[in-house]
């Protein structure tokens, strides 16, 4: 039961933490670090549920920073609840408390071209800072290993790629996942987008032992003030496992512009006139 209550638990926060062009609030991620110099900061909630249990995350918090060029550090700082549900008078009382931090590096290998998308890693780790008594914690270090790719056309954004989980945690297990997104900009102030997501069974003595694959929708609303958005989702699973997840949080990004582009530009328009 104890690892049972983990799983759901952590599931919710790996639906979760994983933008900039996409990532939160979607499960599919992309390929693109943050810009050099420059940070992302978000504040959030979400929550995954099964039959058996509804699996609240928040408040979470999410950084990210551009150390360096094409490089970008990350980490998310997440509490969370696991609530029992349609399991009887003997089921696990409730519990709330940080979970197991996630920590990451994403490495963008290929810019984007014409005709090529952008290709890039995002290696996550997730230590386990949780409680494991209360379920809180899956008790040891496990890992993620995706490869993303992204192409911009027009207006369109096209996401997907995929990865797969290490956990040796008894009673967990490996497993692959994978998303394609398509997000399209409707005006400046508002993204809509739609992904579908599938994940592997997760462990022989949990709830998700089988796969699932979800249809999620959302977006990301621009306020005045730059840099400030509100991102929001909801998605089902329609084959496999009945999971469903929802995402709703603020994100901030600021930092320094590169302003080495102008000088050459206008070096470059003075040298073309006629």
């Amino acid at each position: 039961m104890r690892n049972c209550l983990v799983q759901l638990t952590l599931c919710g926060f790996l639906l979760a933490s994983a933008v900039r062009a996409q990532g939160p609030p979607f499960q599919t991620d992309d390929p693109v670090p943050v810009d050099f110099r420059n940070y992302e900061f978000y504040v959030f909630g979400a929550v995954s549920s099964a039959p058996t249990e509804i699996d609240p995350t928040g408040p979470s918090f999410e950084f990210n920073w551009g150390a360096v060029p094409r490089v970008q550090l990350h980490a998310v700082l997440p509490f969370g609840a696991v609530v029992p549900r349609n399991q009887g008078a003997d089921a696990e009382p409730s519990a709330f408390g940080l979970t197991d931090m996630e920590l990451g590096i994403k490495v963008a290998f290929f810019k984007e071209t014409k005709r090529l998308p952008q290709i890039g890693m995002f290696p996550m780790f997730e230590v386990p800072t949780g409680n494991f008594d209360k379920g809180l914690s899956v008790g040891k270090t496990w890992y993620k290993v995706p490869l993303w790719l992204q192409k911009q056309v027009g207006p369109w954004t096209l996401d997907g790629g995929g990865g797969y989980v290490f956990n040796s945690q008894e009673g967990f297990g490996n497993y692959p996942y994978g998303g394609f997104l398509l997000k399209r900009e409707m005006s400046k102030k508002l993204e809509l987008a739609a992904e579908v997501f599938s994940h592997g069974g997760e462990g022989p003595d949990i709830p998700y032992t089988k796969r699932a694959t979800f249809l999620d929708a959302g977006g990301y609303y621009h306020f005045k003030q730059e840099g400030l958005q509100l991102l929001f989702s909801y998605g089902h699973s329609v084959a496999g496992e009945a999971e469903n997840y929802a995402y709703l949080g603020l994100y901030k990004t600021w930092g320094k512009k590169d302003d080495k582009a102008a000088p050459i530009l206008a070096q470059g328009l003075m040298h073309t006139r006629p």
